[in-house]
């Protein structure tokens, strides 16, 4: 049992039974009281602290870790249900949230970590990654959840610890600015020419990567002026169930015809392949994109004033539909996301009363 003058120390700072927190000049000490021994001192490091007093007391066999929990989350032949829903994006997404998580909470017990450790991770450790740090404290929610379903924790600890959050890019890559930047992408390699035909393709139809990257010839109908997508980011049932039929306008069969063109294999079924004529991977694809706006750069075609995301070509889709329509295009589940995301406009026209 902790000795009295530990009591406070420990419910603030999160400390494990029988060790002690002593004030310094910059922050604190640690130490471990063994019954009948000599305390042992642990140094500045709380984090640190917390793993050695495990050690110490045999804690450390992973049961009911959080790297135990994690593994189960994400267990090959039994995986958690919310792990099932994920996209495979996403799952990539959350593994890499966990290699930043485990180095922290890896080897702790899930059921010794509280809200106070989680918002000193959050805001303290992850300050300079604030994006990546609101994805990691998602992460920890999602294993709090499955180690409360296994028996090993009773409470979510990052329930009211605030996210960094962040604010929707404002910005959208002016007409002059694309039309200049997918000319010069034209006149490059034959995979930059498709990188940039990828692009075309995104800032006239407004399609996510992970939509078009997929996408083959036979979901092209050009009797019927329309192209078939899958709309991503879909739940649970509904997963590949909404078919997004894109309407071919004069712009986009254009640019059919010159994907056509380039279309050396007849035999290849993806409109946007690689090299090998596969499928581009999310990584392959953003990093030829990212090569592609460098070499812009360097050459001139690109000021680094002007440059722009990939995923800034679904909100210029869905800025120059406002203002070409007057109305929101449908490609968002929740169209006031839509509206908050993507609508870039400045002006917002009305009329006034008669």
């Amino acid at each position: 049992m902790a000795r009295a003058r530990d009591k406070h120390s420990q419910i603030t700072l999160g400390l494990l039974p029988r060790m002690e927190a002593r004030p310094r000049k910059n922050g604190f000490t640690f130490r471990y009281h063994p019954v009948g021994g000599k305390p042992i001192n642990l140094g500045h490091d709380r984090i640190k602290a917390l793993r050695r007093v495990l050690d110490l007391t045999g804690q450390l066999d992973e049961t009911g870790t959080l790297k135990w929990v994690w593994e189960r989350f994400t267990d090959d032949d039994r995986p958690s249900p919310r792990w099932k829903k994920l996209s495979e994006g996403t799952r990539k997404d959350y593994a890499l949230a966990w290699k930043e998580i485990s180095k922290t909470f890896g080897k702790m017990l899930i059921s010794q970590i509280d809200a106070p450790m989680v918002a000193r991770y959050v805001h303290i450790e992850r300050a300079s990654s604030p994006r990546r740090a609101d994805i990691e404290k998602t992460v920890l929610s999602n294993l709090f959840k499955y180690g409360i379903t296994l028996g090993v924790c009773k409470l979510n600890a990052t329930i009211g610890v605030e996210p960094h959050g962040s604010e929707p890019r404002t910005a959208r890559p002016l007409d002059q600015v694309l039309k200049r930047f997918l000319a010069w992408l034209d006149e490059q390699t034959p995979q930059r020419r498709i990188i940039g035909m990828a692009a075309e393709f995104s800032s006239l139809a407004g399609n996510r990567q992970v939509e078009f990257r997929p996408l083959t010839w036979p979901q092209i109908d050009r009797a019927k002026g329309e192209i078939r997508t899958f709309r991503a980011k879909q739940r649970g049932k509904r997963r590949e169930q909404i078919v997004e039929v894109i309407s071919i306008t004069t712009a986009m069969g254009r640019l059919l015809d010159r994907l056509e063109a380039v279309r050396v294999d007849r035999e290849c079924l993806y409109v946007f392949p690689t090299r090998d004529r596969n499928q581009y991977t999310a990584r392959g694809f953003q990093t030829l994109w990212n090569r592609s706006v460098h070499a812009a750069m360097e050459a001139g075609a690109l000021k680094p004033e002007d440059r722009f995301t990939f995923h800034d070509l679904r909100a210029y889709y869905v800025t120059v539909h406002k203002q070409q329509t007057g109305d929101l295009p449908d490609i968002h589940k929740n169209k006031a996301t839509t509206a908050r995301v993507y609508d870039r406009n400045t002006e917002v026209p009305r009329s006034s009363l008669k």
